[in-house]
C-alpha cells in the first residue's frame, strides 16, 4: 500500500444508509479511509482535509441535490473531483454534471471495480491538482521577492524582447537589464527563456501589460 492511499481520504455522500455502507465498505476493502454524510448540507459544515481526496455523491438528496452541491463548491472553491451515482439519472444529467467537471456518472446498479476505478482516478487527477497549486504557490513566493524594477523586466524578457529594447522602453541601460534579468531567472529559479515564460504563464501574468 502506497503513502499515498494511506493518506487519502474518500467522502460519500447519500441519504440511503444501506448504499453509505456498503460503498463505505467496499472504500475501505481497498485501504482508503472514508467519511460518509446523509446530505449535502451536513457535508458542507465539514472542513475539508487537506489530504488527497474525492467525492462519491449521489445525484437526488433531500435539500440540496447532488448538483446543487456540486456548483455549491465551485462557488465556494472547494476543488473536490466527483464520482456521481444515480438510479435516477439520464443523459442531460449526466452532461450537466460532466460539464461542470465531473470525473464520473455511474448509473445503478454498477460493478464494484466501475467505482473503484472511478475514485482512484480522481484521487490522482486531486493529487496533480494540488500538486499543480502548490507549484504556483511556491512560484508566487518566489515572484514576491523580486524588486519592483525585476518585475518590470518579467513580462517583456518573457514575451522575447531584447535587453537593448527592455532597455529603451524603461529608460534605462542595457547593462541594468541584463542584471535585472540575471537576478529574475536566479530568483523565480528558472534556468532558460521557455521555462520563465511557462513560469509567467502560470502566474497569470502573460496578459498584463508591461509596468513601465
Amino acid at each position: 500500500m502506497s503513502d499515498d492511499r494511506d493518506r487519502a481520504i474518500v467522502y460519500v455522500v447519500d441519504d440511503d444508509a444501506s448504499v453509505r455502507e456498503a460503498t463505505s465498505s467496499l472504500i475501505r476493502s481497498i485501504g482508503l479511509e472514508v467519511a460518509t454524510f446523509s446530505s449535502a448540507d451536513a457535508f458542507l459544515a465539514q472542513p475539508l482535509s487537506e489530504r488527497a481526496s474525492c467525492l462519491v455523491l449521489d445525484v437526488r438528496l433531500p435539500g440540496l441535490s447532488g448538483l446543487e452541491l456540486q456548483r455549491e463548491l465551485g462557488v465556494r472553491r472547494r476543488a473536490l473531483p466527483i464520482v456521481f451515482i444515480t438510479g435516477h439519472g439520464d443523459i442531460p444529467m449526466s452532461v450537466r454534471a460532466m460539464k461542470a467537471g465531473a470525473v464520473e456518472f455511474l448509473p445503478k446498479p454498477f460493478p464494484d471495480e466501475i467505482l473503484i476505478a472511478a475514485i482512484e482516478a480522481s484521487l490522482q487527477r486531486d493529487r496533480e491538482q494540488r500538486r499543480q497549486r502548490e507549484e504556483v504557490a511556491e512560484l508566487r513566493r518566489r515572484y514576491e521577492t523580486l524588486t519592483q524594477r525585476e518585475r518590470e523586466v518579467v513580462l517583456p524578457i518573457a514575451r522575447g524582447m531584447l535587453n537593448k529594447q527592455v532597455a529603451a522602453d524603461m529608460g534605462i541601460s542595457e547593462v541594468t537589464v541584463k542584471v535585472h534579468r540575471r537576478h529574475v531567472m536566479q530568483k523565480l529559479g528558472a534556468h532558460s527563456l521557455p521555462e520563465l515564460v511557462r513560469m509567467v504563464d502560470k502566474l497569470g501574468l502573460a496578459t498584463q501589460a508591461p509596468e513601465f
